[in-house]
Parts: structure tokens; C-alpha cells; sequence
């Protein structure tokens, strides 16, 4: 096989008609199933043993600002997702999208990335719900467990102090729900949901009679910074990182895309509803936590539930309590949903193996899938802090995003049949609205859509450089000042060269509005968070690729479907041709 052929194989797109609702899955959720466990998934860990976290060490009272800014930056990637799930309401969440718009090699990138995502997450956040239960009866699960068994590491290490056997059966028992059948888990999700927001609307009414405005008042301890930005601009920038990824459980609604009844319309309006929902409730608690006592003695494990202790209202510091485990509870259940659908995803296109597609007759769910991964993710739960890779869950995550607005943008100019009737018609997608002298005979020589895929490379280069030199601090010298002015003209024109082609008119329950300036900036803000994540998440990346690309090489490569349905003619990826410009591929290879 030559390296030619191999190209091909690797960046083969996968064909799927648009509006297809072929599944072997059982079409059973409404858009309010999918938007509780959306809700479900985001307000959980995040509101209850993130935020005190955030508001002590980083931001003070400003963290309602981290959260404005962190979900501005999850919608814009929210939007991009939900006219994919207009489009191509499969399962898979970003693996499909960018299967679809990229090509197969990013698909199995993204999608290898997406599993360790949900199965850190249910570990981490299972950990969290047996921590949580651990504060309320005062230790006493694990002083036990270490005084039993012994203490495992050092604190602080990769390997937990204690095996957390209550997340163990934690995580089992949510995997039962999601064995039965995608309703039964729904609706379990949903009753917790709704005992979750409950418990919120009461933190916020009852909090808000023990409101005092001093503690946004005045000057912080260390005299320079108000009482209500104690650590700065920076620090709440630096909380709005912290924060965005209290709203990742958003993309997990993509992955219910195959079980609605009717998805084109269920994941844009479930996305945008459960965004505005969790998005309210996040800046309302923030805020009431942080009028109800200062800053500096807010619990960064157990805020609410410190704060109205504080306060001197101790019996409702046990309702809140509940709360938090149901929050924690639907958090789970939605990881724990996710995670099976993402692996069955990518073993029905036999990108890795095909027994986890196996679909149980009774329940109609991926069974196998929820088995093999369920244990998984319970023996990291009992074993390993889950701490020390927090970061590790958020490379995959941006890297997951920024795919899918990038390839919003492929497919927008790309040009789609004028009629059903007449498919061999096309409109103007992709094709130049300016004439630019010089410029303009070269690329209409070129297919419909490649000066922008061209121009879209360019300006993702361009943001990747200017993140590098700000996280490197290179651009405060006199030649980093010039490469990071070049960046900027660079990304901006590419911006503007892009805006300069139509777009195709292809009608769709859901589009976003303001392409490319929305995905870009999406682009944008991904792309800075990624370069700004330390060596040592850089260095795990590279060693869970590893594993991931010995799999694809050695069975998914062969196995894929597209491998099948190649053999007579492959399926040519618009993004081989950007990328190997030099081995440019014709239609009938």
C-alpha cells in the first residue's frame, strides 16, 4: 500500500445523508428528556464543588462574571452543535461531526478523546458524590476504609489515599439505569433534575434573606483589589477557564441524537433551553453565595452547604446537602449515558471493535459498550485521584469544539443541490462574491469551497500562534511583538477572505447565524485555553494517542465501513486536499 493510498484511507469522510433517522437504537426521548439530562449533566459537580473552589482561590465575588464569560464561550460551541444535530442527528456527539465534515482520522481523534473524557468525568465526579457523602457524616467512609485497609499513596499523588468503594457502586448502580434502556435512564436522570432544581431555587430564595452587600464592598485583604474582584482582571479570566467546564455536559446532548423522536428539531432547542436554564442558575448561586459571607470563608468543597452553617441556618445545610447529591447524581447518570453511545458510535463504523456495537434486543441499548467501560471507569474510580487529571479532561474536550466549528464552516461553503428533483444542480457555496484582481482567475480554477478550507487552516495557524506567544510570554519582546501583530492581521484577513465566498443555501431546521465571525470566535477561545494547558496534560495526550492510533492502524483502518464501501471508489475528504496540496486527489481514484 503506498503512502498515497494510505493518505486517501486516513481522511476519507463519511458518507451520511442529511436528515437520515435510520438506528437500531429505540427512538423514545422528547426534547424535554433531552434537555434535563443536558440540565442534569451541567448542574451537578459543577455548581456544588466547583464554584466554592473558584470563589476562594481565584475570583471572589467576580466568579459571577467567570460564569457570564465561560458561558458566552460554551454557547458559541452549543450553536455550532446544534446545527449538526440538525443536520446529522446520529450518535456520536463531535466523532460524528467531524467524521461527516473533517475526515476519518480526525473523526477517530476526536472520538478516542471523547471516550476518556466521560469515563475521567463519571470517575471524577463519582469520587466527588462519595466525597460529598463522606463530608456529611464527618469522615467517617474514609477513616474507616484507610484504618481497615490502609492508606494507598501520599496525598497529592496520581493514586488515591483510599480505594473509593462507595464511587464503585455508585458508578454500578447508574450503569443498571443505563443498561435497562435509554427511557428508564431518562427518566431517572429527570426525577433527580427536578429534585436538583428544586433545591437551587431554595438556595436562591432563602439565601437571598441573608444577603449583605458589604462583602462586595470596600477594598480585598491585600489593599490594591475591591472586595469584589480580590484577585483581579486576571483572576476572573482565570475563573472563566475554571468555570467553561461546569457547561461541558452539553455536548453529551448530541449523543441522544439517535434515541429523539425527532432530533433535527429536539437537540437545537433542548441545547439552547437547558444553556439559558444552567447559565440563570449558575449566576444566581454564585452571586447569593457570595453576598452570604466573604470570600475568604467560603468552604472550596461544600459551599452552600458551609454557607448557611455560617449564616446560622444549620437545618437547611442538610437540605442543600441533598441537593448537591442529586445534583452530583444527574452529573453522573449523564457522563454514564454519554460515554456507551460515544464507543458504540465509533465501533458501528468499525473504527474499533465491533462487539461493543452489539445492540441488546430487549433494551435496545449498546450493552456491551456499557459493560466493558462501566468497569473501566469504576476501577479508576477506586484507584486513582482523579484530581491530578482534571486537566487531562479538559485537552480533549476544547480539542472536540474547535473540530466542530471548523467544520461548521467546511460544509457552509460547500455547494449543496439546488432541488431534490434536480440533485445534479448546484448553487453558488463556496465560489467567490467579489472579484479580486489577480487573485480572483486562480481560485475560481479551484472546486467550490477549497480557498476557504485553505483560508481556514491559515487562520487556525494564525490562533494557535498568537495563543503560543501569549502563553509563552514571547510576545513581550520586541520580535514576539511583531510575530503576534502578524497573527493578528493574518487571522483577521483570513477571517475576512472567508466572509468574501457564499455560502451555500441548503435549508435546515437550525443554523447559525453570523458564520464564520460565531465559529471563529469559538475557534478562537478554544484554541487560547489549549495553549495555555500545561506540558505534563500535553505529554498524557500524547500517550493515550498512542494507544488509540495502535488500535485504528491495526483493525479500525481495515474494518471501517468506509473501508467497505471504498472499495470501488473512495470517498475523497476535502481535507486531505488542504493539508497534502502537493497530491492533489480527483473524483474517480
Amino acid at each position: 500500500m503506498g503512502a498515497r493510498s494510505l493518505r486517501q484511507r486516513l481522511m476519507r469522510t463519511k458518507n451520511v445523508a442529511e436528515g437520515d433517522l435510520t438506528t437500531q437504537l429505540k427512538r423514545c426521548l422528547t426534547t424535554f428528556d433531552i434537555t434535563m439530562l443536558g440540565v442534569g449533566h451541567m448542574i451537578g459537580a459543577g455548581i456544588y464543588v466547583l464554584t466554592g473552589a473558584v470563589i476562594k482561590n481565584t475570583t471572589g465575588p467576580a466568579i459571577i462574571g467567570s460564569f457570564f464569560l465561560s458561558g458566552v464561550a460554551a454557547l458559541l460551541s452549543a450553536l455550532c452543535y446544534a446545527e449538526f444535530g440538525a443536520r446529522f442527528p446520529k450518535a456520536g456527539s463531535a466523532y460524528t461531526y467531524a467524521y461527516v465534515g473533517c475526515g476519518e482520522l480526525w473523526a477517530f481523534i476526536i472520538g478516542w478523546n471523547i471516550v476518556l473524557e466521560h469515563m475521567l468525568g463519571a470517575a471524577a465526579i463519582a469520587r466527588s458524590w462519595s466525597g460529598y457523602l463522606d463530608a456529611l457524616m464527618n469522615g467517617y467512609i474514609s477513616n474507616a476504609t484507610i484504618s481497615t485497609i490502609g492508606p494507598l499513596a501520599e496525598k497529592g499523588s496520581l493514586i488515591g489515599t483510599y480505594p473509593d468503594v462507595v464511587a464503585v457502586v455508585v458508578i454500578l448502580v447508574g450503569a443498571i439505569f443505563i443498561a435497562i434502556g435509554s427511557k428508564a435512564a431518562t427518566n431517572f436522570n429527570t426525577f433527580f433534575t427536578v429534585c436538583n432544581l428544586a433545591v437551587i431555587s431554595f438556595v436562591v430564595m432563602y439565601g437571598s434573606t441573608f444577603i449583605d452587600f458589604n462583602n462586595w464592598q470596600g477594598m480585598a485583604p491585600d489593599g490594591i483589589h475591591s472586595r469584589f474582584m480580590p484577585y483581579g482582571v486576571d483572576g476572573m479570566l482565570a475563573g472563566a477557564a475554571s468555570c467553561f467546564f461546569a457547561y461541558v455536559g452539553f455536548d453529551g446532548l448530541a449523543t441522544a441524537g439517535e434515541e429523539a423522536k425527532n432530533p433535527s428539531k429536539s437537540i437545537p432547542h433542548a441545547t439552547y433551553i437547558s444553556m439559558a436554564i444552567v447559565s440563570i442558575a449558575y449566576i444566581l448561586m454564585s452571586g447569593i453565595l457570595s453576598l452570604m459571607l466573604p470570600f475568604e470563608a467560603v468552604h472550596p468543597h461544600a459551599a452552600f452547604a458551609d454557607a448557611f452553617a455560617f449564616v446560622g441556618s444549620p437545618w437547611a445545610k442538610y437540605l442543600v446537602s441533598v441537593g448537591s447529591i442529586c445534583g452530583i447524581t444527574t452529573s453522573l447518570m449523564g457522563a454514564l449515558f454519554s460515554l456507551p453511545r460515544c464507543v458504540y458510535a465509533m465501533a458501528d463504523d468499525g473504527l474499533i471493535f465491533g462487539w461493543w456495537a452489539r445492540i441488546n434486543e430487549k433494551t435496545q441499548t449498546p450493552v456491551n459498550a456499557v459493560i466493558t467501560f462501566t468497569f473501566l471507569t469504576a476501577i479508576i474510580a477506586l484507584m486513582f485521584d482523579v484530581e491530578a487529571l482534571v486537566d487531562f479532561l479538559s485537552i480533549g474536550t476544547l480539542l472536540a469544539y474547535s473540530i466542530v466549528s471548523a467544520s461548521l464552516v467546511i460544509l457552509r461553503y460547500q455547494p449543496s443541490a439546488i432541488s431534490a428533483q434536480e440533485p445534479h444542480l448546484m448553487d453558488n457555496g463556496g465560489r467567490l462574491r467579489v472579484c479580486i484582481p489577480g487573485l480572483s482567475p486562480i481560485i475560481d480554477r479551484m472546486e467550490p469551497g477549497y480557498s476557504v478550507l485553505y483560508s481556514l487552516i491559515f487562520m487556525i495557524f494564525c490562533i494557535t500562534s498568537f495563543g503560543a506567544l501569549l502563553a509563552s510570554k514571547f510576545h513581550w519582546t520586541v520580535f514576539g511583538s511583531i510575530l503576534l501583530l502578524l497573527t493578528i492581521i493574518g487571522g483577521i484577513g483570513s477571517l475576512l477572505f472567508i466572509d468574501m465566498h457564499y455560502q451555500n443555501r441548503q435549508q435546515l431546521a437550525f443554523k447559525v447565524f453570523l458564520v464564520p465571525y460565531l465559529p471563529a470566535a469559538s475557534l478562537l477561545i478554544n484554541i487560547l485555553m489549549m495553549t495555555h494547558l500545561g506540558v505534563m496534560t500535553w505529554i498524557r495526550l500524547g500517550i493515550w494517542m498512542a494507544i488509540g492510533f495502535a488500535i485504528y492502524l491495526m483493525y479500525g483502518l481495515n474494518h471501517s465501513k468506509e473501508e467497505k464501501a471504498g472499495a470501488e471508489k473512495i470517498t475523497k475528504s476535502s481535507t486531505y486536499n488542504s493539508v497534502i496540496i502537493a497530491s492533489r486527489i480527483t473524483d474517480n481514484v
